[in-house]
């Protein structure tokens, strides 16, 4: 049976080597069409962030269950002298840390029984303080939003001081990280209108960001403009979850495709603020020209390209 090591073992012991530090961003999809193991499991990482595991990429696993062998196979690859920082409030990656692990754990999140947890400043996630077993050791003010951002940041700095890295020196240079494209990323203004292009494609990573959007924007509407275009969103695996994480929202509309194979209008009724669906993107953006108006944030969210949406809508309010 494998061995679960204690939140905290290793101390401040820098695994550092006097080699080269290399970075990568990985997940569990599989590598080719001639090899379908997950592509993080050929990296074999001296530190692994395990950030949240959730059912997604239906089209290559028929279960939760699938993807956490998986990540387990992850876990094995990570050598006994190295670290796990794992969101430690995520019940999916607890099960996989039960399945065997030989390897040293931090824990991350909101918890501050956790080896590093976060004590948000401002509600938006803007501005919070990092705490290392209950100490405050830093404080984080940047660009980003969201509870599930400021998880990353902890999860960041985490992993920096697993390789020796002064958290409190290190954690301003996060105030100059301004994110990649398409994660919240405003592309302009017009006619008292915000318009933001984001990437979220799962129903948790839509709920969390609105979530962070609501807290900085307080009673201002806020308007999305969804496709469903992952490969998980168009068979229809989070069609039940997609209404509720829509929740914040002051109104949506919806881009039903007519070669959608799932039953878009349940989800449609099921959105608590006033939704509609269209059948094309010249429709959306007509129909979003009626209902947004001075003061509402609009945000485009698709993992494609939408058809360039996002700026053709600024184009059509700058025209207007």
């Amino acid at each position: 049976s494998g061995h679960l090591p204690p939140e905290g073992e290793g101390e401040d012991v820098s695994i550092l080597s006097d080699r080269p530090l290399f970075v990568v961003e990985a997940d569990e999809y599989d590598t080719a069409f001639f090899d379908k193991r997950s592509k993080f499991v050929h990296y074999r990482p001296l530190v692994a962030i395990l950030n949240n595991l959730e059912f997604d990429h239906a089209d290559i696993f028929p279960d939760v269950a699938a993807i956490q062998r998986q990540f387990h196979h992850l876990v094995r690859t990570v050598p006994g002298r190295g670290r796990l920082i794992v969101n430690g409030e995520d019940k999916h990656l607890a099960e996989v840390l039960a399945m065997g692990c030989w390897t040293p754990v931090e824990r991350f999140g909101f918890d501050h029984s956790l080896e590093w947890s976060a004590r948000l400043i401002n509600a938006d996630g803007s501005v919070f303080a990092v705490l290392h077993r209950g100490t405050e050791v830093a404080t984080v003010e940047w660009s980003l939003l969201g509870r599930h951002n400021v998880l990353n940041g902890l999860a960041a700095l985490a992993a920096a001081h697993a390789v020796g890295v002064d958290v409190a020196s290190v954690a301003p240079a996060l105030a100059g990280f301004h994110s990649v494209k398409r994660r919240m990323e405003v592309i302009g203004q017009a006619q008292g209108v915000t318009i933001y292009d984001d990437f979220a494609h799962h129903p948790t990573a839509i709920h969390t960001t609105l979530e962070g959007l609501r807290a900085k924007v307080g009673d201002a509407r806020i308007v999305v403009a969804m496709e469903p275009r992952s490969n998980s969103m168009r068979l229809g695996a989070h069609s039940q979850a997609l209404a509720p994480s829509l929740d914040i929202a002051d109104a949506v509309v919806f881009l039903a495709r007519p070669e959608l194979p799932w039953d878009a209008a349940k989800v449609i009724n099921a959105v608590r603020g006033d939704a509609q669906a269209v059948a094309d993107t010249e429709a959306l953006l007509v129909k979003l020209g009626d209902v947004a108006r001075a003061g509402d944030h609009v945000v485009f969210m698709s993992n494609g390209g939408f058809d360039g949406a996002p700026r053709r809508f600024l184009a059509q309010l700058q025209g207007g």
